[in-house]
Protein backbone atom coordinates (compact mmCIF):
# COMPACT_ATOMS: atom_id res chain seq x y z
CA UNK A 1 0.00 0.00 0.00
CA UNK A 2 1.14 3.70 -0.87
CA UNK A 3 2.46 5.47 1.98
CA UNK A 4 0.41 8.16 3.10
CA UNK A 5 1.41 12.04 4.06
CA UNK A 6 -0.11 14.79 5.52
CA UNK A 7 0.24 18.54 4.60
CA UNK A 8 -0.06 20.56 7.41
CA UNK A 9 -0.20 24.70 7.02
CA UNK A 10 0.50 27.71 9.15
CA UNK A 11 -1.03 30.74 7.48
CA UNK A 12 -0.31 33.74 9.12
CA UNK A 13 -0.96 37.74 7.91
CA UNK A 14 2.14 38.11 5.84
CA UNK A 15 3.04 34.34 5.44
CA UNK A 16 2.61 30.45 4.68
CA UNK A 17 4.60 27.30 6.09
CA UNK A 18 4.18 24.75 4.83
CA UNK A 19 5.17 21.34 5.80
CA UNK A 20 4.59 17.25 4.50
CA UNK A 21 4.83 14.36 7.64
CA UNK A 22 4.88 11.01 6.65
CA UNK A 23 3.37 8.03 8.38
CA UNK A 24 6.13 8.19 11.14
CA UNK A 25 5.26 11.84 11.44
CA UNK A 26 8.60 12.96 10.45
CA UNK A 27 8.84 15.85 8.12
CA UNK A 28 9.97 15.09 5.13
CA UNK A 29 9.34 18.68 3.30
CA UNK A 30 9.12 22.19 4.14
CA UNK A 31 8.39 25.42 2.36
CA UNK A 32 8.03 29.13 3.07
CA UNK A 33 5.76 31.62 1.27
CA UNK A 34 5.18 35.63 1.71
CA UNK A 35 1.15 35.68 1.50
CA UNK A 36 0.89 38.77 -0.71
CA UNK A 37 -2.41 41.17 0.53
CA UNK A 38 -3.91 42.90 -3.30
CA UNK A 39 -6.70 44.51 -1.27
CA UNK A 40 -9.64 43.17 0.68
CA UNK A 41 -9.62 39.50 -1.79
CA UNK A 42 -10.53 36.69 -0.22
CA UNK A 43 -9.54 34.50 -3.06
CA UNK A 44 -5.71 35.98 -3.18
CA UNK A 45 -4.65 34.44 -0.09
CA UNK A 46 -6.79 30.90 -0.75
CA UNK A 47 -4.58 31.30 -4.39
CA UNK A 48 -1.40 31.10 -2.41
CA UNK A 49 -2.12 28.56 -0.02
CA UNK A 50 -2.98 26.22 -2.81
CA UNK A 51 0.05 27.13 -4.42
CA UNK A 52 2.11 26.24 -1.61
CA UNK A 53 0.50 22.51 -1.69
CA UNK A 54 1.16 22.59 -4.90
CA UNK A 55 4.55 23.42 -4.42
CA UNK A 56 5.01 21.51 -1.88
CA UNK A 57 4.09 18.05 -4.09
CA UNK A 58 6.01 18.91 -6.90
CA UNK A 59 8.92 19.65 -5.26
CA UNK A 60 8.34 16.15 -2.75
CA UNK A 61 7.41 14.49 -5.53
CA UNK A 62 4.78 13.21 -3.62
CA UNK A 63 1.24 12.59 -5.53
CA UNK A 64 -1.99 13.95 -4.62
CA UNK A 65 -3.46 10.10 -4.20
CA UNK A 66 -0.92 9.16 -1.59
CA UNK A 67 -1.97 12.51 1.16
CA UNK A 68 -3.93 11.24 3.64
CA UNK A 69 -5.53 15.05 4.52
CA UNK A 70 -4.81 18.43 5.19
CA UNK A 71 -4.56 20.57 7.58
CA UNK A 72 -4.34 24.44 8.21
CA UNK A 73 -3.55 26.50 11.87
CA UNK A 74 -5.20 30.13 10.93
CA UNK A 75 -5.66 33.76 12.74
CA UNK A 76 -8.85 34.43 13.48
CA UNK A 77 -12.75 32.66 14.78
CA UNK A 78 -12.71 29.52 13.25
CA UNK A 79 -15.63 27.05 12.85
CA UNK A 80 -13.47 24.10 13.10
CA UNK A 81 -16.45 21.67 12.71
CA UNK A 82 -17.50 22.90 9.36
CA UNK A 83 -14.23 24.32 8.51
CA UNK A 84 -15.11 28.04 8.00
CA UNK A 85 -13.48 31.19 9.14
CA UNK A 86 -16.14 33.63 10.48
CA UNK A 87 -13.62 36.59 11.15
CA UNK A 88 -9.77 37.07 10.76
CA UNK A 89 -8.32 40.11 11.70
CA UNK A 90 -5.42 40.38 9.70
CA UNK A 91 -6.89 38.18 6.75
CA UNK A 92 -9.31 39.65 4.19
CA UNK A 93 -11.87 36.80 5.66
CA UNK A 94 -15.63 37.17 6.77
CA UNK A 95 -17.68 33.43 6.95
CA UNK A 96 -15.71 32.63 4.63
CA UNK A 97 -15.58 28.55 3.72
CA UNK A 98 -12.25 27.35 3.11
CA UNK A 99 -12.86 24.09 3.52
CA UNK A 100 -15.58 23.45 0.86
CA UNK A 101 -13.05 25.21 -1.90
CA UNK A 102 -9.92 23.25 -0.73
CA UNK A 103 -11.75 20.00 -0.67
CA UNK A 104 -12.49 20.59 -4.20
CA UNK A 105 -9.84 21.30 -5.45
CA UNK A 106 -7.25 18.68 -3.77
CA UNK A 107 -9.92 15.97 -3.09
CA UNK A 108 -9.15 15.18 0.08
CA UNK A 109 -9.92 15.73 3.62
CA UNK A 110 -9.73 19.15 5.13
CA UNK A 111 -9.42 20.86 8.61
CA UNK A 112 -8.36 24.09 9.84
CA UNK A 113 -8.63 25.87 13.65
CA UNK A 114 -7.77 28.60 15.31
CA UNK A 115 -3.56 29.35 14.83
CA UNK A 116 -2.48 29.48 18.92
CA UNK A 117 -5.47 27.26 19.72
CA UNK A 118 -4.02 25.00 17.07
CA UNK A 119 -0.73 25.81 18.27
CA UNK A 120 -1.38 24.59 22.04
CA UNK A 121 -2.50 21.32 20.73
CA UNK A 122 0.72 21.07 18.83
CA UNK A 123 2.64 21.41 21.96
CA UNK A 124 0.15 19.28 24.12
CA UNK A 125 0.53 16.42 21.60
CA UNK A 126 4.19 16.23 20.38
CA UNK A 127 5.90 19.24 22.55
CA UNK A 128 6.39 20.97 26.04
CA UNK A 129 3.07 20.11 27.38
CA UNK A 130 3.18 15.92 26.15
CA UNK A 131 1.38 13.49 28.68
CA UNK A 132 -0.13 16.91 30.68
CA UNK A 133 -4.15 16.76 30.96
CA UNK A 134 -5.04 20.41 31.70
CA UNK A 135 -2.50 23.04 30.19
CA UNK A 136 -2.70 27.18 29.25
CA UNK A 137 -0.94 28.22 26.36
CA UNK A 138 0.26 31.83 26.20
CA UNK A 139 1.88 32.76 23.13
CA UNK A 140 3.48 36.06 22.76
CA UNK A 141 3.96 37.54 18.79
CA UNK A 142 2.92 40.40 17.08
CA UNK A 143 -0.55 39.98 19.07
CA UNK A 144 -1.10 37.87 22.10
CA UNK A 145 -2.75 34.41 21.96
CA UNK A 146 -4.09 32.01 24.23
CA UNK A 147 -5.13 28.62 23.66
CA UNK A 148 -6.52 26.02 26.40
CA UNK A 149 -6.74 22.15 27.09
CA UNK A 150 -8.74 20.57 29.92
CA UNK A 151 -9.31 17.26 30.53
CA UNK A 152 -6.83 16.18 27.84
CA UNK A 153 -9.26 18.20 24.88
CA UNK A 154 -8.51 21.49 23.03
CA UNK A 155 -11.65 23.73 24.72
CA UNK A 156 -12.37 26.57 22.33
CA UNK A 157 -16.04 27.71 24.26
CA UNK A 158 -19.31 28.89 22.36
CA UNK A 159 -19.21 29.29 18.80
CA UNK A 160 -15.14 28.55 19.38
CA UNK A 161 -14.50 31.98 20.28
CA UNK A 162 -13.20 31.51 23.67
CA UNK A 163 -9.61 31.29 25.04
CA UNK A 164 -8.73 34.87 23.67
CA UNK A 165 -6.90 36.09 26.95
CA UNK A 166 -4.83 38.10 25.30
CA UNK A 167 -7.49 40.44 25.63
CA UNK A 168 -7.90 40.23 29.51
CA UNK A 169 -8.08 43.49 30.68
CA UNK A 170 -5.26 44.14 33.40
CA UNK A 171 -5.73 48.04 33.67
CA UNK A 172 -8.70 49.31 32.11
CA UNK A 173 -7.10 53.08 32.52
CA UNK A 174 -4.08 51.28 30.41
CA UNK A 175 -3.38 51.59 26.69
CA UNK A 176 -5.00 51.58 23.84
CA UNK A 177 -5.34 47.63 22.20
CA UNK A 178 -6.68 47.05 18.39
CA UNK A 179 -9.51 45.06 19.66
CA UNK A 180 -10.90 48.81 20.82
CA UNK A 181 -10.52 47.91 24.59
CA UNK A 182 -7.96 49.52 26.92
CA UNK A 183 -5.32 47.65 28.95
CA UNK A 184 -5.23 44.29 27.37
CA UNK A 185 -2.48 42.31 28.06
CA UNK A 186 -1.77 42.02 24.19
CA UNK A 187 -1.61 45.93 24.44
CA UNK A 188 1.14 45.55 27.40
CA UNK A 189 3.00 42.54 26.87
CA UNK A 190 2.87 41.49 22.68
CA UNK A 191 5.05 42.85 20.29
CA UNK A 192 2.73 45.59 19.43
CA UNK A 193 2.54 46.53 23.26
CA UNK A 194 6.55 46.34 24.07
CA UNK A 195 7.42 48.22 20.13
CA UNK A 196 4.12 51.23 21.66
CA UNK A 197 6.28 51.51 24.37
CA UNK A 198 9.34 51.85 22.67
CA UNK A 199 7.52 54.81 20.63
CA UNK A 200 6.62 56.51 23.05
CA UNK A 201 9.59 56.89 25.15
CA UNK A 202 11.62 57.61 22.10
CA UNK A 203 9.34 60.27 21.57
CA UNK A 204 9.68 61.75 24.90
CA UNK A 205 13.42 62.47 23.92
CA UNK A 206 15.01 59.00 24.87
CA UNK A 207 17.26 57.11 22.69
CA UNK A 208 16.64 52.88 22.17
CA UNK A 209 18.27 50.27 19.62
CA UNK A 210 14.72 49.58 19.04
CA UNK A 211 13.80 52.95 17.51
CA UNK A 212 14.49 52.39 13.66
CA UNK A 213 13.05 48.64 14.05
CA UNK A 214 9.74 49.72 15.22
CA UNK A 215 9.15 53.57 13.20
CA UNK A 216 6.58 51.14 10.97
CA UNK A 217 4.80 48.68 13.09
CA UNK A 218 6.76 45.97 15.42
CA UNK A 219 9.71 45.08 15.50
CA UNK A 220 11.86 41.56 14.52
CA UNK A 221 12.50 39.40 17.49
CA UNK A 222 16.15 39.20 16.38
CA UNK A 223 16.31 43.00 17.31
CA UNK A 224 15.16 42.29 20.20
CA UNK A 225 17.38 39.58 20.74
CA UNK A 226 20.30 42.14 20.05
CA UNK A 227 18.66 45.13 22.17
CA UNK A 228 18.47 43.00 25.55
CA UNK A 229 21.58 41.79 25.17
CA UNK A 230 23.81 45.50 24.69
CA UNK A 231 20.95 46.03 27.82
CA UNK A 232 19.73 49.14 26.11
CA UNK A 233 17.57 50.85 28.88
CA UNK A 234 14.47 51.49 27.12
CA UNK A 235 14.43 47.41 25.46
CA UNK A 236 14.58 46.03 29.25
CA UNK A 237 12.19 48.71 30.69
CA UNK A 238 9.23 47.31 27.53
CA UNK A 239 10.48 43.35 28.37
CA UNK A 240 10.14 43.97 32.23
CA UNK A 241 6.80 45.44 31.66
CA UNK A 242 5.51 42.59 29.74
CA UNK A 243 6.57 39.80 31.58
CA UNK A 244 5.18 42.08 34.80
CA UNK A 245 1.85 42.18 33.26
CA UNK A 246 2.21 38.42 31.85
CA UNK A 247 3.13 37.55 35.05
CA UNK A 248 -0.50 38.63 36.49
CA UNK A 249 -2.00 37.05 33.67
CA UNK A 250 -0.24 34.19 34.52
CA UNK A 251 -1.64 34.24 38.05
CA UNK A 252 -5.02 34.75 36.48
CA UNK A 253 -5.18 31.45 34.64
CA UNK A 254 -3.38 29.74 38.26
CA UNK A 255 -6.09 30.75 39.82
CA UNK A 256 -9.22 29.81 37.31
CA UNK A 257 -8.09 26.90 35.91
CA UNK A 258 -5.32 25.26 38.10
CA UNK A 259 -3.25 23.61 35.42
CA UNK A 260 -0.81 21.41 35.72
CA UNK A 261 1.59 23.47 33.42
CA UNK A 262 1.38 27.39 31.72
CA UNK A 263 3.47 26.92 28.50
CA UNK A 264 4.93 30.14 26.83
CA UNK A 265 5.07 29.81 22.76
CA UNK A 266 5.41 32.45 20.07
CA UNK A 267 7.94 34.52 18.53
CA UNK A 268 9.01 36.47 21.12
CA UNK A 269 9.45 33.38 23.57
CA UNK A 270 11.83 31.64 20.90
CA UNK A 271 13.85 34.51 21.01
CA UNK A 272 14.38 35.28 24.47
CA UNK A 273 11.95 32.17 26.05
CA UNK A 274 14.38 32.01 29.34
CA UNK A 275 14.83 35.21 30.00
CA UNK A 276 10.72 35.70 29.82
CA UNK A 277 10.32 32.79 32.08
CA UNK A 278 12.94 33.76 34.77
CA UNK A 279 10.84 37.48 34.80
CA UNK A 280 7.14 35.83 34.46
CA UNK A 281 8.52 33.04 37.42
CA UNK A 282 9.92 35.90 39.61
CA UNK A 283 6.53 37.64 39.69
CA UNK A 284 3.87 34.99 39.58
CA UNK A 285 3.54 34.16 42.95
CA UNK A 286 2.53 37.64 44.37
CA UNK A 287 -0.33 37.13 41.65
CA UNK A 288 -1.74 33.56 42.57
CA UNK A 289 -2.55 31.57 45.65
CA UNK A 290 0.06 29.45 46.81
CA UNK A 291 -1.72 26.10 47.29
CA UNK A 292 -2.85 26.25 43.81
CA UNK A 293 0.15 27.71 42.25
CA UNK A 294 2.41 24.97 44.04
CA UNK A 295 0.73 22.14 41.30
CA UNK A 296 2.12 24.43 38.39
CA UNK A 297 5.01 24.58 36.15
CA UNK A 298 5.79 26.89 34.32
CA UNK A 299 7.41 25.96 30.22
CA UNK A 300 8.83 27.27 27.36
CA UNK A 301 7.57 25.70 24.00
CA UNK A 302 9.63 22.94 22.46
CA UNK A 303 8.45 23.34 19.10
CA UNK A 304 9.08 27.06 18.25
CA UNK A 305 7.93 27.75 14.59
CA UNK A 306 6.69 24.23 14.24
CA UNK A 307 4.09 23.97 16.91
CA UNK A 308 1.67 25.32 14.50
CA UNK A 309 1.99 22.94 12.53
CA UNK A 310 2.36 19.83 14.50
CA UNK A 311 -1.06 21.05 16.03
CA UNK A 312 -2.81 20.84 12.75
CA UNK A 313 -1.12 17.14 12.59
CA UNK A 314 -2.79 16.50 15.61
CA UNK A 315 -6.16 17.48 13.87
CA UNK A 316 -5.90 14.96 11.43
CA UNK A 317 -4.87 12.12 14.14
CA UNK A 318 -8.24 13.12 16.25
CA UNK A 319 -10.38 14.20 13.28
CA UNK A 320 -9.83 11.19 10.47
Amino acid sequence: MAHKYDICLDIGGTKILGVIFDENKEIVYRLKKKTKQDGDDAGNVEKVIKSVVREMLDGSKIKLKDVRAISAGAPGVIDQEKGIILFSPNLPWRNYDIRSSMKKEFGVPFFIGNDVNVGVLGEHRYGAARGYNDVVGLFVGTGMGGGLILNGSLYCGHQFKGAEYGHMILNPDGPLCNCGQRGCLEAFSSKQGMSAYVREQTARGRQSMLAPHVQDGVFKSKYLKKALKAQDPVTVEAVDRACYYLAIATGNMINTFSPEVVVYGGGVIEAVGDLFLEKISANVDRYCMPSIRSTVELKVAELGDDSNVYGSLAMIEELL
